[in-house]
Parts: C-alpha cells; structure tokens; sequence
C-alpha cells in the first residue's frame, strides 16, 4: 500500500469513460462516466479501491473531475449518490448541473424526496 504522504493525482481517461484517482502511480479509484444524447456527462458511478478508503480520495477525485467539466464547458447529470452528494454540498464555479428527477435505481432527486 502506498504511504499516506505519497501525491495524488487525477486525470481524465475517454477510453475508459472514467476520471482516475492515482496515489503516486497506483490507481486508487474512478468515477466512471457515460455521454448522453446532449453529450452530458452522466456520472454513474464512484469507487475507491478498499485499500486506500477513509483518506478523503473521493471527495478529491470528485472535486478535480467536476472543476475539469466545468473549465472544458462541458454539462453533468449526476447519477452516482456520492456525485449527487458532492454537489448539493459544494459549488462547482461554472459547472451546469442537470438534475435528474429519477435515476435509473427509482430514486428520486434528494431536494424533493420524503426522508
């Protein structure tokens, strides 16, 4: 396992379709994403490999991966909870977030669900 003082890094893959977390060079985790018909991104998905959890490396790799939409003028439509969570708790300069009303698990968006 690396060290906990070893440098990150996020990168964005197109031919995986995924943003990548790295400690040093190993690959710590992804946010994995699809282009819509609009060509938004809809993020679906988020993993941190179990070895290198509990160090704050999703919220980075969120952070880096939105900020890189956002300076590309590109749009997202966030699917993955963590994505969604990320968003309705932090501001994104100039990222356009496309809500979905429903995901494809029957959630519903969190600002009107009951609880």
């Amino acid at each position: 396992m690396a060290q906990i003082d070893t440098p990150t890094s996020v990168t964005r893959d197109d031919a995986e379709s995924r943003y990548e977390i790295r400690v040093g060079d190993v690959l710590a985790g992804f946010a994995g994403y699809e282009p819509d018909e609009h060509g938004r991104l809809r993020f679906d998905h988020t993993e941190i490999d179990p070895a290198f959890r509990g160090r704050g490396l999703a919220t980075t790799l969120i952070a880096e991966a939105m900020t890189d939409v956002a300076g590309r003028g590109e749009e997202v439509e966030p699917l993955c909870p963590f994505v969604v969570s990320y968003l309705k708790e932090n501001e994104v300069p100039g990222l356009t977030v496309h809500w979905p009303l429903v995901t494809d698990l029957g959630r519903t968006d969190p600002d009107t669900a009951d609880s």
